[in-house]
């Protein structure tokens, strides 16, 4: 039932060009994601048309054109570059005789490839069921003589019913185990939001160095490598950021164009962390020539997954295969920063976007020097417990001078904590 080319057969590639825009797919990206399923491809067939087929997807003459560069090729599978319906694979695979796959199925496969955890494993399970469940009739066309009658009525049912019925039960099973998964991310998202720890969320295309930048900034050893989709599983590592403190960051799977909704819809508990994350690090590709379509096609996932209106810094990568670029921050007209230039492969700029991420999430920051008599020995133990301390001194009368920097939150926490009015104490604010 899960029948799947295996990895490193010989594949046709087929890539039509539309006018629509919203039809319109990259052969460059073809290439990549067949190259990262392990797939050899020994012929590509292009051409052009209005409208997609009905019958084929593409017209008659273009299906019997790739039947004869499958024959001789002597290939094992075509691979479209667009999403086909079931129909129309299964009438191209009657005149190719061979297995055909589209855009989608390339895709979910490179993710079956990838998953290593147990939830990454499952989500991809759930995304290949719910494709595989349009699909099923594949297979079983011997059973359409089963209508009933005289001789053919039987007491059970059909063997493609047995299939959908099972389908159905795999994925109701799935569902609630990946429903459990979901709230242990709550538990844990609702431990940090205790902890008060800000979270971060990598994203951006597929192959834009997030892993890479992952690990220089943690050290990690995350799984990173120039193939779409190397990271699928999601990874959360701790990070120290000045006048901020303790973060979360997490790596998430690269978004591509046209992600398949089977795809966001299974992936749900993962990009949970990109929907609950106080700043996006929206990390992009520069050497790419498509990199503002890139950075289109992210914000369309991150919409669609409800995340379109979290802050973002974007992150513009691979400056080292640039000319003339160095590590600096693009501010706005309020002086934020809003693009950092790095190399996370050769750790230029790390030390800037330290800076930008502790400038953007730490934009609230109180600064305050205090005059605290001897008497508030809690006040000034509290302080150095929040390790918000930047000058200290004495006054003649034995006061305690200080200047401190911190959080307006935890100020205020303090103040309420301390059930006391820090401003009686405040003797110059910054």
């Amino acid at each position: 039932m899960f029948d799947r080319y295996e990895a490193g057969e010989q594949a046709v590639l087929v890539h039509i060009d539309f006018p629509d825009e919203n039809s319109k797919e990259d052969l460059h990206e073809l290439q990549l994601l067949v190259s990262s399923a392990g797939v050899n491809a020994i012929d590509l067939v292009t051409g052009s048309r209005a409208t997609p087929s009905a019958r084929y997807f593409v017209g008659s003459g273009k299906a019997e054109e790739i039947a004869q560069a499958v024959k001789a090729n002597d290939a094992d599978v075509v691979i479209f570059n667009h999403a086909l319906s079931p129909s129309q694979e299964r009438n191209l695979e009657s005149v190719c005789k061979c297995r055909v796959l589209d855009r989608t199925g390339l895709i979910l496969d490179i993710f079956a490839q990838r998953a290593r955890t147990h939830e990454g494993k499952l989500q991809v399970e759930l995304a290949q069921l719910r494709h595989i469940s349009t699909r099923l009739i594949r297979g079983w066309t011997h059973l359409e003589r089963q209508k009933g009658g005289i001789g053919l009525r039987g007491p059970g049912e059909t063997q493609l019913e047995t299939d959908r019925r099972l389908l159905r039960a795999r994925i109701t099973h799935i569902l609630q185990r990946l429903k459990k998964v979901q709230k242990q991310r709550e538990q844990s998202r609702r431990a940090r939001n205790r902890a008060e720890m800000p979270t971060l969320s990598l994203v951006g295309y597929t192959n834009a160095g997030k892993s890479t930048l992952f690990n220089t900034i943690t050290s990690a050893g995350v799984y990173a490598a120039d193939q779409l989709f190397a990271t699928l599983d999601p990874t959360l590592r701790k990070i120290q950021l000045q006048d901020v403190g303790p973060a979360i960051l997490a790596d998430t799977v690269g978004f591509i164009r046209h992600l398949p909704h089977d795809l966001v819809a299974a992936f749900k508990a993962t990009l949970q962390e990109t929907q609950q994350a106080e700043l996006l690090l929206h990390v992009v590709d520069y050497a790419d020539e498509q990199r503002l379509d890139n950075i289109d096609q992210v914000n369309i996932v991150l919409d669609e997954i409800d995340a379109g209106e979290v802050p973002q810094l974007m992150i513009c990568n691979k400056i080292d295969q640039l000319d003339n670029i160095q590590p600096h921050i693009d501010r706005d007209e309020e002086g934020r920063p809003v693009r950092v230039w790095v190399s996370a492969q050769k750790g230029l700029g790390i030390e800037l976007l330290f800076q930008a991420i502790s400038e953007s999430i730490g934009r609230n920051m109180v600064q305050y020097s205090l005059r605290i008599p001897p008497k508030e020995g809690k006040l000034r133990g509290a302080l150095y417990r929040m390790q918000c301390i930047s000058d200290e001194s004495y006054a003649e009368d034995g006061d305690w001078l200080v200047d401190v920097r911190m959080p307006a939150k935890d100020w205020y926490q303090l103040e309420k904590h301390l059930a006391s009015d820090l401003a009686t104490y405040v003797i110059n604010k910054h």
